[in-house]
Order: structure tokens, then C-alpha cells, then sequence
């Protein structure tokens, strides 16, 4: 077996000799480095593989449900819609008119940029680019030109980009109303019981004074 390898090795120098002028240490350092150039070319030019992706970020990728109307609600009710409960749609309204931002949940959904706004109408609190809880409000009351004109931009933006689905019910503040006793209450000119029975009495003393 031995003999065998040999004469093989013989019959491959021989071959390689004569058909390349070169010797074989030298053959086989230029057949490595042509290996080596091949595999780096290769690597270089090709697209590198996609990257694994996660349970989450295929549920993500996962198409949106169509916006779903919620017609006239309340602030109150249009809390539920900030992005905790991940089967409901992710609301915020702008003037009063709410909007469905489902689809830029990684900017208005829990741990967004914009997380504080989700839930509510924060128009006060996007013309002055404000975090302050104060500024939460749908109240643009006292804003200036310039914060007036940002607002109006938002809306712009969320026209062009989101779907409307509902508007926030105006909360008429209740007045209360004075109370009227319709028994004891007298109509002006009207005489009160004590003149009443003055009265009484008077004539009770009057009748007495004849009788004598």
C-alpha cells in the first residue's frame, strides 16, 4: 500500500512538472492562495444572511386590522385606547377629532417617544412640544401664533397619515339651578302670614271694644 502511495505522488510531481513548469510545493501555495482569493471574493460580493428574527418581531410585522369607528365617546372612555390592552386599537386625538395611530405604535404605544400623548386628546400639549401633564389637554386656549401654526401642521400630518375614527363628546358644565319653594315663596305685593295674623288680632280687639 505504501508502494502504491508512492508511485502515485511520483506519477502526480511528474504530471504537475509537465504540464505547469512548476514545482509542487509551488503548485499547491498558488492552488491555496486561489482558494483563499476565491472564498474572500465571495464573501465580499454576496448578501450578507437575513437576520433571525424574534417572536415579536413577527407578530409586528403581522398586517394591522382595518380602523374600527368608535363614533362620538368621551375623554374618559378614549383612556382605554392608549396602547396597554394590545388587543385594542391605539387612539389619540388632535382637536378634538380622534385618529387611529395602530400603525405608528413604535412612536405613540407604551415606550414611544410620544407614549404620554396615546389615550388623549394632547393638542395643547403638540403645538407647544410639551411633556408636562399640564399640557395633556385638548384646551388651546391663550397659544400663540406660532405654537397655533405647529398644531395645525400635527393635524396636517395626521389627515395625510392616520385614519379618523370618532370625535370627543363636548362636556356641557352643569349649572346649578336656585332652588324655588313654590309654598312658601309669595308674589311680590302679596302679604306675609305674620301681617296676616296682625291683622286678625286687630280686628279680634276692635270687636271686643264694641261689646263693651
Amino acid at each position: 500500500m505504501a508502494v502504491g502511495l508512492g508511485d502515485l505522488w511520483a506519477t502526480l510531481k511528474e504530471s504537475i512538472i509537465s504540464y505547469t513548469g512548476l514545482s509542487p510545493a509551488t503548485f499547491f501555495s498558488v492552488l491555496a492562495l486561489a482558494v483563499a482569493f476565491y472564498y474572500t471574493l465571495s464573501a465580499f460580493f454576496s448578501p450578507p444572511p437575513p437576520p433571525r428574527r424574534s417572536r415579536e418581531d413577527f407578530e409586528e410585522a403581522q398586517p394591522l386590522p382595518p380602523p374600527v369607528q368608535v363614533g362620538e365617546i368621551t375623554e374618559e372612555e378614549l383612556k382605554v385606547y392608549n396602547g396597554a390592552d394590545p388587543k385594542k386599537p391605539l387612539l389619540m386625538a388632535i382637536k378634538g377629532q380622534i385618529y387611529d395611530v395602530s400603525q405608528g405604535r413604535m412612536f405613540y404605544g407604551p415606550g414611544g417617544p410620544y407614549a404620554l400623548f396615546a389615550g388623549k386628546d394632547a393638542s395643547r400639549a403638540l403645538a407647544k412640544m410639551s411633556f408636562d401633564d399640564k399640557d395633556l389637554t385638548g384646551d388651546i386656549s391663550g397659544l400663540g401664533p406660532f405654537e397655533l401654526e405647529a398644531l395645525q401642521d400635527w393635524e396636517y400630518k395626521f389627515m395625510s397619515k392616520y385614519t379618523k375614527v370618532g370625535t370627543l363628546k363636548k362636556v356641557v358644565p352643569v349649572t346649578e339651578e336656585p332652588v324655588v319653594e313654590g309654598s312658601n315663596t309669595k308674589a311680590e305685593g302679596e302679604p306675609s302670614e305674620s301681617t296676616v295674623d296682625n291683622a286678625e288680632a286687630s280686628e279680634a280687639s276692635l270687636g271686643d271694644s264694641h261689646k263693651e
